[in-house]
């Protein structure tokens, strides 16, 4: 396995220093929730790193794509071997499936050009991605498929995943997801129904399987069987986690960390290549804002709807129909979303999402540590939301810190 230059930066500082735990409100659901991203989703484990040094342990994970992969890692090993596991996991997968990558200290000064210069270096990286796969990952199939001929779902791609399997199941316990120690969710979407799905442990028992299918991205990625259905991923159709979160019952006092790999907002292309690179940033960061609104206002309802309940008397609380249908519907708890977005850097092209560069990997986990160590230092964003909503976001760079 190649080296990375400063490793050790991104190693987790002792858990058991004092000032650097941090002692939560009580809340029942601490969420981490990590959004599809290819080659971004390094942030996710700087963000997860963040959180670690921080000693706060989410009790949901829930995932889509590179997410539902990084969620595999976290919920698959024992706390203190959780990001030595993900640096192992994107140090194999940021190779090249066959040959050597080039010597640790000529990518660091590729990457650490011009900006013209790694502009081409990355694209370079990019491309070796399309042409021979990654280590761990994917590999081409051989030979290509036909466009017209007709063969099994299975093998209806253009590259073969069966390399992740071994990598998650040397990775990943799979007893340990499937123990109950936290609740995991991953995403997918049927193929042949067209209907989003959540594989969730406290439902089925997951399996490689259900990780996998969650990344299947068509047409590089052929559909995953789970039990005798065929599914892809589930940024096909909604690349955020967040509703799976908000709609859950009974609904509890929940504290959500929601990372996201693409951002909604961004300069306004001026070349093709540019316009590709934002077409896919609207595309797959558009469901998370229109989650979030629609779960702020649902539960402003629900909680102006309890307020008003309490001021009508018991017993016409109890014997009244409309009364006890608006109950149903009320609710008090408390939702505080924490944004962490990945915001994307002047050198990188429309192809981001597949250039895993170990350089470019490590850079994506650096931003990960830097934005939640910087959120964090905002303690009173995690206290629990006030006001007639019971609902509050926060987003270092929307706020502007």
């Amino acid at each position: 396995m190649a080296e990375i230059d400063d490793s050790e930066a991104l190693q987790p500082e002792t858990q058991n220093e004092g000032d650097k735990r941090i002692d939560l409100p009580p809340y029942e659901t601490i969420a981490l929730m990590l959004q599809g991203g290819g080659a971004l989703g390094a942030y996710q484990a700087g963000v997860y790193q963040g959180l670690y040094e921080a000693g706060i342990e989410p009790n949901w994970i829930a995932g889509i794509s590179i997410g539902a992969l990084n969620t595999a890692i976290i919920a698959g090993n024992a706390p203190k071997d959780r990001v030595p596991r993900l640096l192992q996991f994107w140090e194999t997968i940021c190779q090249p499936a066959f040959g050597f990558p080039l010597p640790a200290f000529i990518e660091h000064a590729l990457f650490e050009s011009p900006d013209e210069i790694r502009k081409a270096f990355t694209a370079w990286q990019a491309l070796g991605a399309i042409v021979e796969g990654q280590k761990g990952f994917f590999v081409p199939r051989f030979p290509p498929p036909s466009p017209l001929a007709a063969g099994s779902p299975q093998t209806a791609s253009y590259y073969d995943t069966t390399p992740l399997r071994a990598t998650l199941e040397g990775l990943c316990d799979f007893d340990r997801i499937n123990s109950g120690e936290k609740r995991v969710s991953v995403g997918a979407v049927n193929v042949a129904t067209g209907n989003f799905a959540y594989f969730d442990n406290t439902k089925i028992k997951l399996r490689a399987e259900h990780f996998i299918a969650s990344g299947a991205l068509p047409p590089g990625f052929a559909a995953v069987e789970v039990d005798g259905q065929f599914y892809w991923d589930g940024g096909l159709m909604s690349n955020t986690p967040l509703y799976e979160i908000a709609q859950a019952t009974p609904r509890r006092d929940t504290l959500a960390f929601q990372v996201d790999l693409w951002s909604a907002r961004g300069p306004v292309p001026d070349s093709i290549v540019d316009v590709m690179g934002r077409v896919k940033d609207v595309q797959y960061s558009s469901r998370t804002r229109l989650v979030t609104d629609q779960m702020q206002r649902s539960q402003r309802y629900r909680n102006v709807l309890q307020h008003v309940l309490d001021l009508v008397p018991e017993e016409l609380r109890n014997n009244d129909e409309w009364c006890r249908r608006a109950a149903e519907l009320a609710c008090s708890k408390r939702y505080n979303v924490i944004h962490l977005i990945y915001r994307h850097k002047e050198y990188e092209g429309h192809y981001k999402d597949y250039q895993f560069g170990l350089s470019t990997m490590r850079e994506h986990w650096s931003s990960g540590l830097d934005d939640i160590r910087r959120t964090l230092a905002h303690r009173d964003w995690l206290k629990m939301p006030n006001g007639d909503s019971g609902f509050i976001t926060h987003d270092i760079h929307r706020d502007g810190s």
